[in-house]
Parts: structure tokens; C-alpha cells; sequence
């Protein structure tokens, strides 16, 4: 049997034997809409009619409604973790990582120098600072440096031109984002 959804037109396939003759609560698994669904009076032929058996049914005795008690939801309180999730026991058991324990001193107060990772951020913030500082070092030193060796005035020339070009693209790329 077919069942239609009367809110969303949501079609749903159940066992004819599923719906009695009294009736039985759906409810559309899709939109939540909960209706009183009775057998449908059209039978489908599917069958092709030599298989066809006459079959005599018994009527059967409408049954009493009885009201079932609802079940009430029981309230549980959740138990604490007997094992922290960050501890290497459940690391090793749950997720297979294993900690060296050598590395890790009881006192958090002593930290190895080697352990510790500069990190990419400040890697970069440290590398535009050398960058600056020494094109600075060089822009003030330029005329010293020319005197020395004259030939690198060019180069130099150059070279401030080219930093900037590239200050001005990115001042152009931060305005306009």
C-alpha cells in the first residue's frame, strides 16, 4: 500500500497487512504531519489472473482502543571519564599514538629548548623585520658604498626601484581590499 503525506506529498511504501480495518496513527517521516490512516478501498491488481486465488476471510472483531501509559523519559546523569582524553594511555588504546614519556618532565615549569618550534608566523614577521632593517642599513649607507666601489651605484639604483615597486603593490592590494 502507498501512503501520501496530506501536509508535504511525501509517498511512503507500507505492508497492506500493516493498516487493520479499524485504522492506525502514521505519522510522515519527513515533515513530522501525524494522521489517522484506514485501508484503502481500491485493491491493486498486480497479479495476473490465472494466479489468482479466491481466498474467503473472517471478518475480524474491531478491536477496543486501550490507552498505553507513555513512557516516561528517565533523566540520567552523566558518570565523569575514569581517563583523561588527552592522557597517552587513551591516545595509545583509542587512536594508536604513542608518547615518548622521556620527553615530558613532571615539573611544567622546565621546558626544553628543543621542543619548542619558532613557528611559521614568526618566522615570516622576523624575516620582513631583517629584510627592512638591512634595505635601510643599505639605502643610508648607499653614498658610502658608491664612493667605495662605483660601479655598484647601478645596482643599487635597481634595487631600491624594484623595493619600490613591489611597497607599492602591496599598499594598492591592502586599500583595496
Amino acid at each position: 500500500m502507498i501512503l501520501t503525506c496530506n501536509s508535504c506529498g511525501k509517498k511512503f511504501v507500507v505492508p497492506d497487512n500493516a493498516i487493520t480495518v479499524s485504522g492506525r496513527m502514521v505519522q510522515c517521516g519527513s515533515c513530522g504531519n501525524k494522521w489517522k490512516q484506514f485501508p484503502l478501498g481500491e485493491a491493486k491488481k498486480t497479479q495476473s489472473i490465472s494466479r489468482i486465488q479466491k481466498v474467503v476471510s473472517k471478518p475480524q472483531p474491531a478491536k477496543l482502543k486501550t490507552q498505553k501509559a507513555k513512557k516516561v523519559k528517565k533523566i540520567s546523569t552523566r558518570k565523569p571519564r575514569e581517563i583523561s582524553l588527552y592522557s597517552p594511555e587513551y591516545l595509545a588504546k583509542k587512536h594508536g599514538i604513542k608518547i615518548n614519556d622521556s620527553n615530558i618532565k613532571s615539573n611544567n615549569s622546565k621546558i626544553k629548548i628543543s621542543n619548542v618550534s619558532f613557528g611559521f608566523y614568526n618566522s615570516l614577521i622576523l624575516f620582513i623585520f631583517l629584510f627592512i632593517f638591512l634595505t635601510r642599513l643599505l639605502y643610508f649607507a648607499k653614498d658610502f658604498i658608491v664612493v667605495k666601489l662605483p660601479l655598484s651605484e647601478f645596482y643599487l639604483n635597481y634595487f631600491f626601484e624594484s623595493v619600490r615597486n613591489v611597497f607599492e603593490i602591496v599598499r594598492d592590494l591592502l586599500i583595496i581590499y
